[in-house]
């Protein structure tokens, strides 16, 4: 559990040189009050910078330092893990960044990312964005859990689950199948390679055993009979090359423009039938029915008769308006099977210019070759050391396969273990264990605060809402003050998630204006009664304007006022 002692700031923001040093675990529950503008949610964005280099709210990292005074910016956070003591300190002009450890200065990295991602992967084990759903819940450039987008909710989760280490882990992984193709990829290119010239070394040897002065002719032939093909091959891929560049990029933008056009009248067929659809189960209804299921009134039977005939009447032009559209789609799909087939000829042909310029490259290497043989007489052929090359080849290859068979009992493994690390794999798994005890709480809360609905996340965190009557609804549907209290209910529950993961469970819980919003006075007393509830460890610091209707019902109140454009601390009692 990370239990934070004390946060002290000075030239922050409108904080001056004389430093404000806050407290953060001598109480249970601490009230802070001020005026608009006298620095209460200060102590939010220094606390975020020291952790994170960054503030709570959306404000360059300039801006920061007192405009007055315009540097000395430093911010200090300790807190303590177990045993261990920690102490953050993080400043602007002079750029600062300090992690201590029982006193002791961890070692700093080359650069600062890598000291951050040890502060908040070895040490915190939470990122910015799960600290805030976590710690804190506020109006303030806040953003709930429900309005974060599916991977960033996973992110919180799996930061909550103590399971980001397989994504870390699927990421290294997936480097080294990427490093691992590639090496394949150079094995087979490498095996290629001494297979050509393996063969080519057959070939030699071969010649070496037949040279002769009679061979010289039939060499020069040979020759005469490559470069005629050669002059052939070039003339062909000149004639190829012309004609691939003027038609395939213009077939290829033809048949994206088919694509999308078989793509929209394909959206329209389904609109159709969704229509055709929707008009059969109007008919089936009136047809079946002579009064209303719900309310049991009677129907009108002039009203029922004439619902039929508009019924029959669309069902008419539907019918009309699906066949066309059918014939339409006939059309296009034609098209795009003609174009298609247009574009494999020309794909072809590239691939001719390939296997030409191949071949070209062959009998170039066989023309230098048949040179060399020519120029030998018979006494000169040294057939040992020929064979000696060739074993030497063979030698090569036996070593490369037994390398590409380790490279692909690798992939395989990989392979394994990348559907592990995915999340559908391990990570699944484990959010499923928790699911139905996150719901549970979550729906606690929510009675808690006379939110009586049943809610629920599924595995990609999407949600579903119930009401007593059985109605959906999603989160956007429902009131700020409703919002407020799902809010309020997914914060606790994941504060009682990390409670029971102890990786990111904190002391620390801070409510930014939130008895200030959209919380009715039932939502008020509902939220203080779950307060009272919580961990006698838990400390509480509730920002608010409501000075008069929360007075006295905090252990400690802390007031902040400005005097000469500078944020103090007026009293604390």
């Amino acid at each position: 559990m990370i239990t934070f002692t004390r946060l002290t700031y000075a030239n922050f923001l409108s904080v001056g040189n004389s430093e404000i040093s806050i407290d953060l675990n001598s109480t249970r529950s601490t009230l802070v009050v001020g005026h608009n503008g006298a620095g209460k949610s200060l102590m939010l964005d220094a606390l975020s910078f020291a952790l994170f280099g960054k503030p709570h709210r959306n404000i360059n990292k300039p801006q920061l330092i007192n405009s007055i005074n315009g540097k000395n910016c430093l911010v200090t956070v300790e807190f303590k893990i177990g045993p261990v003591e920690y102490k953050i300190i993080r400043g602007l002009k002079p750029n600062i960044f300090e992690i201590w450890q029982n006193n002791i200065l961890v070692n700093q990295e080359s650069h600062s990312r890598d000291y951050q991602k040890l502060l908040e992967t070895n040490i915190l084990k939470l990122n910015h964005k799960s600290f805030h759903q976590v710690v804190v819940l506020g109006s303030s450039n806040f953003i709930p859990f429900m309005q974060l987008p599916a991977h960033a909710r996973r992110e919180v989760i799996e930061d909550l689950l103590d399971i980001g280490i397989f994504s870390k882990m699927n990421a290294v992984l997936k480097e080294s199948s990427s490093k691992l193709r590639d090496a394949l990829k150079d094995t087979d290119y490498q095996l290629n390679s001494i297979k050509e010239k393996i063969e080519l070394q057959d070939k030699h040897i071969d010649s070496l055993h037949a040279i002769s002065e009679k061979n010289v002719v039939k060499y020069e032939e040979e020759i005469a009979d490559l470069r005629a093909q050669i002059d052939q091959m070039l003339e062909e891929n000149a004639e190829y090359s012309r004609e691939y560049n003027e038609s395939f990029g213009k077939t290829q933008s033809k048949m994206q423009r088919q694509e999308k056009t078989k793509t929209t009248l394909l959206s329209y067929e389904r609109q159709i039938k969704d229509n055709i659809k929707r008009v059969v189960g109007d008919s089936k209804f009136y047809e079946e029915n002579t009064s209303c299921p719900t309310c049991n009134q009677m129907i009108d039977e002039d009203m029922r008769s004439k619902k039929l005939h508009d019924c029959k009447e669309q069902a008419k032009t539907l019918d009309s308006g699906y066949s066309q559209l059918k014939t339409t789609l006939q059309e296009a799909s034609d098209e795009l099977s003609s174009t298609l087939v247009e574009l494999q000829r020309l794909q072809q042909l590239n691939n001719k210019i390939s296997t030409n310029q191949s071949c070209i490259h062959n009998y170039e290497k066989r023309i230098s070759d048949l040179q060399i043989l020519m120029n030998k007489s018979k006494d000169s052929v040294d057939l040992e050391g020929a064979h000696s090359i060739l074993e030497s080849l063979h030698r090569d290859k036996d070593t490369l396969n037994e390398c590409k068979a380790t490279q692909l009992d690798e992939r395989t493994y990989n392979e394994v273990i990348s559907e592990l690390l995915k999340d559908t794999g391990i990570k699944t798994k484990v959010i499923r264990q928790y699911l139905p005890i996150m719901n549970k709480l979550i729906n606690q809360y929510l009675q808690i605060l006379d939110f009586f609905v049943s809610f629920n996340l599924d595995e990609n965190f999407n949600e579903t809402i119930r009401s007593r009557h059985r109605d959906d609804f999603s989160y956007s549907s429902f009131s700020e003050g409703e919002k407020s209290r799902i809010d309020l209910s997914l914060l606790f529950s994941w504060r009682q998630i990390a409670k029971m993961k102890n990786s990111s469970n904190t002391n620390l819980l801070i409510l930014d204006e939130v008895f200030d919003s959209s919380l009715d006075s039932d939502g008020v007393d509902n939220l203080l009664k779950i307060m009272a509830t919580l961990d006698a460890d838990t400390r509480i610091f509730i920002i608010s304007h409501k000075q008069d209707v929360l007075e006295g019902k905090f252990d400690q109140k802390i007031e902040f006022e400005k005097q000469k454009n500078f944020t103090t601390i007026k009293e604390k009692s």
